[in-house]
């Protein structure tokens, strides 16, 4: 499976994506929009604006224990607390990985994600082969996405829904004490949040 952000070979389209298209096609065609500037929007979205927020939830966690342990217990007041909410950010879970268990997310039916915390779902989040597949087989498709866990590290795979979306804590790195809020969130990742990446030692 290619982390490329790019739709999958042999993955369709929904009714609702052919629609998308053809509306983005006809406005492109009539000089209302330039397709790169739209590549380049989407892409903010999808790596910079949105996912800043939950890197903020994140270091938040990693260095307020108090925030942590609300965090565990009510992810969606939480979050709320930075100011981090909005239609499908509602009924929020956190996810803790830790050295035994790592924590993954899918949304099997659709596309369910948190807009709020990570902007908009990559590509890839909504492509069939990563929905069906990581069900199945979590270790090996992590290991396309580049993340080899230990085969003692038990994974659990969280499927989204209109009732309740899930966020990743990653681990926090080893070489990052001391480190300031500021500084720790930029070294969070969209994949991490989502399980699908790591974050390695900052050394």
């Amino acid at each position: 499976m290619a982390h490329d952000g790019h739709d999958h070979e042999g993955s369709e389209l929904s009714p609702l994506a052919l629609r998308v298209k053809a509306l983005e096609t006809l406005l492109t065609e009539k000089g209302y929009i330039d397709p790169a500037a739209l590549d380049e929007l989407i892409e903010t979205y999808e790596t910079k604006v949105g996912p800043r927020n939950g890197a903020r939830v994140v270091a938040r966690a990693w260095t307020d224990a108090a925030y942590a342990e609300r965090l565990r217990k009510d992810a969606t007041a939480a979050i709320a607390e930075l100011g981090f909410v909005g239609r499908q950010g509602e009924h929020m879970v956190a996810l803790f990985n830790t050295p035994d268990r790592h924590n993954v997310v899918v949304c099997t039916l659709c596309s369910c994600y948190p807009w709020p915390t990570l902007g908009l779902p990559p590509v890839w989040y909504k492509s069939t082969p990563y929905r069906s597949r990581v069900v199945i087989d979590p270790r090996s498709v992590l290991a396309e996405f580049g993340t080899a866990l230990p085969d003692d590290t038990e994974i659990r795979v969280w499927d989204s829904t209109s009732e309740v979306r899930y966020l990743v804590i990653p681990m926090r790195p080893k070489g990052t004490e001391g480190w300031s809020e500021d500084q720790l969130a930029e070294i969070v990742t969209r994949d991490s949040m989502i399980g699908t990446a790591v974050l390695g030692s900052a050394a």
